[in-house]
């Protein structure tokens, strides 16, 4: 259940609401977890605008976007890590209209060690969130065949 985190410049996006539920669903369907509530409602983006002058690399520039993805220990390999920043990058060059920001998007991948991933009121380690997950899912198929579905 990652949590997104794009850092830009005030009107770099039409839609940043939009972006954050991009950005929210491009890391779910990249992890690859069963599409449940658990996971839907708590794989958040969040886009936090800046006011111009706030960004700068050593030159002087400003015109940089910062996605920080914070995810369980272990949730993506390496082939997961490489599409969740290309579609990200995407994301940003697209929802900006600027090709631009392409090479000036910076995407950081992190990891809560285990027992830092806080839901619920409770810190969570990988197999707590496996077994919740699981038990969801249970309690989906249960009540869809309770249904005839």
């Amino acid at each position: 259940m990652p949590m997104i985190d794009i850092y830009a410049v005030a009107g770099t996006f039409a839609d940043p609401h939009q972006v954050a539920q991009d950005a929210a669903t491009i890391v779910k369907t990249v992890e690859a977890v069963p599409d449940i509530p658990m996971f839907r409602q708590n794989t958040a983006g969040f886009v936090h605008e800046l006011p111009a002058g706030a960004i700068s690399d050593a030159d002087g520039a400003g015109d940089h976007v910062r996605v920080q993805v914070l995810t369980n220990d272990g949730a993506l390999d390496r082939d997961k890590q490489l599409a969740v920043v290309a579609q990200l990058t995407d994301l940003i060059v697209t929802a900006s209209g600027n090709e631009g920001l392409r090479d000036r998007t910076w995407v950081l991948l992190t990891q809560a060690v285990p027992g830092g991933w806080g839901l619920w009121g409770h810190a969570q380690t990988n197999e707590e969130l496996v077994t919740a997950a699981r038990a969801e899912i249970a309690e989906l198929q249960a009540k869809a065949a309770a249904h005839g579905n």
